[in-house]
């Protein structure tokens, strides 16, 4: 895992602000809306990040769709992004395969 990002699986809107206090810069969505009932709301979420000083991004992806198309979006996200960043989807697990597929193509910049 690099040492400026971290892969979390899904957040409240009411942990952004501990997010923010642990030294985040920008918090990146991985998650689609609407994936599983009760889910919180990407909206919320991203006011909550908003309200906290932190920028955000949405690159909802579905796990079984992470493809080269999906590995240069998240890179062109991430490469802009003030870090470190925390990323979340479920589980962490498709945030953490998209960022690894990014550095694999070289599309991540050191």
């Amino acid at each position: 895992m690099p040492n400026n990002t971290v892969f979390y699986g899904q957040i409240e809107p009411q942990q952004v602000d501990k997010i923010a206090a642990q030294g985040f810069k920008t918090i990146i969505n991985n998650r689609p809306d609407g994936e599983e009932p009760n889910q919180p709301l990407n909206d919320d979420i991203e006011q909550a990040a908003k309200e906290a000083g932190l920028a955000y991004h949405y690159d909802p992806v579905v796990a079984s769709q992470i493809n080269a198309k999906a590995c240069e979006e998240f890179a062109e996200i991430f490469n802009a992004a003030e870090k470190p960043v925390f990323m979340f989807c479920r589980t962490g697990n498709r945030c953490n395969i998209l960022y690894h597929s990014a550095v694999q193509l070289g599309l991540i910049e050191a």
